[in-house]
């Protein structure tokens, strides 16, 4: 699928396509939220679960690093993936997938 290369055109995308419980990996906090909305499922590369009850708190921290980016103080930036990251977002896909194993409402005949 191709999108515009506009800033947002491959989320408007996604969040005009993500139906209820579909599967969402993503690192991008904003978007999660939003498809969460949707009630979908979300989760990141590195295998963490985004909760409705964590998800404002995340939101927060961005806005408060956005504010502080403005005013030109940047962080070191993402940690380093790991093995242990990987090893994290298999296991958290896997337990998510097995929730909807041998459910009708998502096999196909």
């Amino acid at each position: 699928m191709f999108v515009d290369p506009g800033r947002d055109s491959a989320d408007l995308y996604i969040l005009n396509h993500i139906h209820s419980d579909n599967l969402l990996i993503t690192q991008d906090i904003g978007l999660a939220s939003l498809a969460m909305a949707k009630n979908a499922h979300v989760i990141s590369p590195r295998g963490k679960t985004f909760k409705e009850d964590s998800i404002q708190t995340a939101l927060d921290f961005r806005y408060l690093s956005a504010l502080e980016r403005k005013k030109g103080n940047y962080g070191k930036g993402p940690k380093t993936f790991t093995e242990e990251d990987r090893k994290r977002f298999i296991k958290t896909l896997c337990e998510l997938l097995s929730n909807f194993e041998g459910d009708s409402a998502y096999t196909s005949n």
